[in-house]
């Protein structure tokens, strides 16, 4: 479980046949099996030494993930697992990615940064609602039938990997855990209109 607050930006080392090595902070110590999330991405690390961490990276994770685009000195965004008693500053984010989504544009607004993503098929996504973008949590708004935004402050555009992407280029997308286990729970009965007629909005 992560929160979708960046710890720290990485970088590839290499990308062998099936894994991935990347840099990390060297004053971490991440033990064999743990979890990192990379690019919001849940890997298991197979291996570590000072300032740099392996993973294998499964066929799914890599059809699934822009992992499978990534080159030696791609940066990286990097999260470790939530502790125990640790304080939840963004939202609930399993790493487990629902897809790739592409930037449509970035631009900048008063202090921000404005992005624009593509809405992808089955996207579960409300008004002011999160979701995590290359493992950064964001608050959505503007949505519409094809995309929706989100505003990037400067500490987070400084001190992630996203500065770094172009329109065009692909983000990892994780849905909302509760928005996903709520829509699932839904009864087929229960309808915008349904809802409506009873007073919900």
């Amino acid at each position: 479980m992560f929160t979708g607050i960046i710890e720290a930006v990485g970088k590839v080392k290499a990308v062998p046949a099936g894994g991935l090595e990347i840099s990390i902070p060297a004053a971490w110590k991440l033990a064999d099996g743990e979890s990192l999330a990379v690019n919001g991405a849940c890997l298991t690390v197979a291996g570590s030494g000072p300032g740099r961490a392996v993973f294998s990276v499964s066929p799914e994770t890599a059809s699934k993930t822009t992992l499978r685009l990534l080159k030696a000195g791609s940066p990286v965004n990097l999260e470790r697992a939530l502790a125990a008693g640790a304080r939840l500053g963004g939202h609930f984010v399993t790493g487990h990615v629902d897809g790739a989504a592409r930037l449509i544009a970035a631009r900048k607004a008063g202090n921000s940064v404005v992005i624009e993503v593509e809405k992808t098929a089955g996207a579960l996504l409300v008004e002011k609602g999160s979701v995590a973008l290359d493992g950064i949590s964001l608050t959505v708004y503007g949505i519409s039938a094809v995309s929706f935004k989100a505003a990037i402050i400067p500490h987070t555009w400084e001190n992630t990997a996203l500065r770094t992407l172009k329109p065009g280029g692909l983000l990892n997308i994780e849905y909302d855990i509760l928005g996903k286990y709520a829509a699932k729970a839904a009864s087929p009965g229960i309808t915008r209109e349904f809802l409506k007629e009873n007073g919900f909005f």
